[in-house]
């Protein structure tokens, strides 16, 4: 395959390839540090959706996890959407199978829940929403939500009960987590807050809440970058996947950057988020495969709470 590429640089490579395509290349924060450095844009879920959605390019190179490229196929089904490995699932996605919330919908129909599903989430899950939020807007898409409705909200338990706590509003809480971000600890955290009693913490929201209130500031990783540049610390701890320290200390040079230890070592990796390379977004690239492909029927169905969130969030 290799040799029908006129240079031997991989990163040569995938721009030959992406110019051959049409193609643009989406990368959350979570990467590593070369993919995003390759990136025509990187950001966070709600980011990396705006941008999906107003690609003109032909394809999309989605280095992300698999429902970022499914929210990315959702909205534009007539582009071709492939992901560079398609095992790269999600641990919160894979807690709340869409099976699974249209048996509890069925069962519960009396309460005619609204459903507000983070976007770590199946397509399947999407097209039961009502609304999709992101971390850096679920706080705006909760407070939009009829007040006459009881509010499910699927799958972060952790991400939800922030809200709850942000906006006073009640909400069943679906019970799924971030594999990392759980990793974190009170005890880890306080361990790491001792050892830099200068610097500031901030934690996503996925983080519990005994993480969270050991925190100076909980918010996403988009906003984790105003947060660090605007601080008034030199240093600033942060708990959350580890790839996100790639991209502060590039846009934010003059901080220095601490990454928080989880309980049972300093990693916080998602091997998921990991196990996207350079070799297989240029394999992606040039055969255009693994592609997203999903039933017509779901698309259409999860494509409305996605527009809807985007239509609120803007």
């Amino acid at each position: 395959m290799v040799t029908a590429l006129h240079s031997n640089d991989i990163k040569e490579q995938i721009l030959e390839l992406k110019e051959k395509r049409n193609a643009v290349i989406l990368v959350h924060n979570y990467q590593v540090g070369e993919i995003q450095d390759i990136a025509d844009y990187v950001g966070d879920s709600l980011g990396l959706s705006y941008h999906a959605k107003k690609a003109e390019a032909e394809v999309i190179a989605f280095c992300g996890v698999h429902f970022m490229a499914e929210t990315a196929k959702i909205i534009n089904p007539s582009k071709t959407v492939v992901l560079p490995d398609k095992d790269a699932g999600c641990s919160l996605e894979q807690s709340c199978e869409g099976d699974k919330l249209d048996s509890f919908l069925r069962e519960n129909a009396e309460k005619n829940y609204y459903v507000i599903a983070y976007i770590n989430c199946s397509a399947h899950v999407k097209a039961l929403s009502d609304c999709i939020c992101t971390s850096g807007n679920a706080v705006k898409i909760v407070e939009s939500a009829p007040k006459d409705r009881p509010i499910l909200f699927v799958p972060d338990q952790n991400l939800g009960s922030w809200v709850m706590e942000r906006t006073g509003r009640k909400m069943d809480l679906w019970q799924g987590s971030c594999y990392v971000h759980v990793e974190y600890t009170r005890e880890s955290i306080l361990k790491i807050r001792e050892e830099h009693p200068d610097a500031e913490l901030i934690a996503h929201p996925e983080c519990t809440y005994a993480v969270r209130m050991l925190s100076d500031e909980v918010c996403s990783t988009e906003k984790m970058i105003n947060y660090a540049r605007n601080s008034k610390s030199k240093d600033l701890i942060i708990a959350t996947e580890s790839g996100m320290l790639h991209r502060l200390k590039k846009e934010v040079p003059e901080k220095n950057f601490i990454p928080a230890p989880t309980q049972n070592c300093a990693c916080s990796e998602c091997h998921f988020m990991k196990m996207n390379t350079l070799e297989k977004l240029r394999d992606c690239l040039y055969t255009l495969e693994p592609q997203i492909v999903m039933p017509e029927e779901i698309r259409a169905r999860a494509e409305e709470p996605i527009l809807k969130m985007l239509s609120l969030s803007a």
